[in-house]
């Protein structure tokens, strides 16, 4: 295979998208960090939205909120720092736990206007040094929804403390099995220390200097990317640890960029490895040789486009992406081999017309596509239980492959139960 996907031009579309809000990066983040409080600064739609995405219990009380905006603030006729600010005070007086305070933007915080950067140096003036106010944007007028959690992660960087010592961080928000089984795996082949970006409490925060390596986890974080290295913080360019394959590869970067050689990593991840793939060879079975089109939702699809082709034997059709970063999904592009359109935005009327007339038998996209596409016979995955199902690493790596295996076999004991139906609908 010569040089994969990387030298193939690359489709740029820009018109209309089907995009998910980027609050709803606050669901795995407040489960992460269990010192820190989310509160959006929107409306009462933005109060449904998490309520009803994160389907939190009555009797819970979890670590976000929101600061409703009323028709007197949109029109100005309240000052709305002098409302966030009491509402802060009474938070926190309510909640002496929280130690980090994330403002989060939200659409209407941003349309008219209001200054979040500047009301957390505020807050942080009058509550630190015990709690540290942060802000960034969740807004969805002009991003995709794993950005909520790249504008988060990015936000922190600038007040993390500054290191001489070489450490390796961790960067993404994962489960707390996933990331014991990274940090084991690592462990085992002797990188230490591993700090985490984000820690699940402030007081574990990493240190970040000229000696930091980072390792990114989730492939969406180009932010977080750039604000790591405007610190001095050196990446470890790698694949993404999906699959047994890019787990491996991801595991001896890691090692290399500690002096650590690939023999000891291929001694540790013998055994885990042996059992990804064959946890993968079985939901193979159903995926080799099948068709798939990614639409650009989640920026996950360059990294599970390599390990459906690689590792599953599936063909891409095509490969979108809302952002292609070069240095992120650069050793994802080697990998690819070379055949599918890449492309990078979204026009969803010209990339529909596509999917139709190249009938994939599976096409990944978003909520709002997904039953359309049904309705017209298509098989499809929401790229949104992607990002909230456990993925990452070797143990997690038959049930990837599964997730992908599952539309196709609820397709097939469909057409024999109702062939009829099925051939009515195509």
């Amino acid at each position: 295979m010569s040089g994969g996907c990387k030298d193939t031009p690359v489709l740029k579309e820009r018109g209309q998208r089907e995009v998910f809000c980027g609050l709803t990066g606050i669901i795995w983040l407040h489960r992460k960090m269990q010192d820190a409080f989310f509160l959006v600064v929107g409306s009462r739609t933005c109060a449904h939205l998490l309520q009803s995405a994160a389907g939190v219990m009555i009797f819970a009380e979890p670590r976000f909120g929101t600061a409703i905006l009323e028709e007197k603030d949109l029109a100005g006729m309240d000052d709305a720092n002098t409302e966030l600010d009491r509402e802060v005070a009474r938070l926190l007086e309510r909640r002496p736990d929280i130690r980090q305070l994330f403002l989060v933007g939200s659409c209407p915080s941003e349309v008219i206007k209001l200054d979040l950067a500047r009301a957390a140096q505020r807050l942080s003036a009058a509550h630190g040094p015990a709690v540290r106010v942060l802000n960034y944007s969740g807004s969805g007028i002009e991003t995709t929804f794993t950005e909520g959690e790249d504008a988060c992660l990015a936000s922190m960087v600038p007040a993390l403390q500054e290191t001489q010592a070489k450490e390796l961080l961790l960067v993404g928000a994962l489960p707390d099995v996933v990331e014991d089984q990274a940090l084991a795996l690592l462990a085992q082949i002797g990188i230490a220390p591993v700090r985490c970006l984000p820690a699940k409490r402030a007081a574990l925060d990493a240190a970040i200097g000229p000696n930091t390596q980072f390792a990114l986890t989730q492939p969406f974080l180009g932010e977080t990317h750039a604000a790591l290295i405007r610190r001095g913080a050196q990446h470890i360019s790698a694949p993404f640890p999906f699959g047994a394959e890019g787990t491996t590869l991801w595991l001896k970067a890691g090692a290399a960029a500690f002096g650590i050689g690939p023999e000891k990593g291929d001694q540790v991840v013998a055994a885990p490895r042996a059992r990804a793939e064959k946890a993968i060879a079985a939901a193979a079975q159903t995926l080799r040789g099948k068709s798939i089109f990614f639409m650009p939702d989640s920026q996950l699809e360059m990294p599970l486009a390599r390990f459906l082709t690689r590792e599953c034997g599936m063909r891409a059709v095509e490969i979108g992406t809302p952002y292609l970063h070069a240095d992120l999904h650069g050793p994802e592009l080697d990998l690819i081999a070379a055949g599918p359109t890449i492309s990078e935005g979204q026009d969803v009327d010209l990339q529909l017309d596509r999917v139709r007339a190249a009938r994939p038998d599976l096409t990944v996209c978003g909520l709002g596509l997904a039953n359309p596409l049904e309705a017209e016979g298509l098989s499809t995955k929401w790229a949104i239980e992607l990002v909230f199902t456990p993925i990452h690493f070797y143990e997690q790596a038959g049930d990837l492959a599964a997730l992908f295996a599952r539309p196709l076999r609820r397709r097939a004991l469909l057409r024999g139960q109702h062939p009829n139906m099925l051939e009515a609908a195509e």
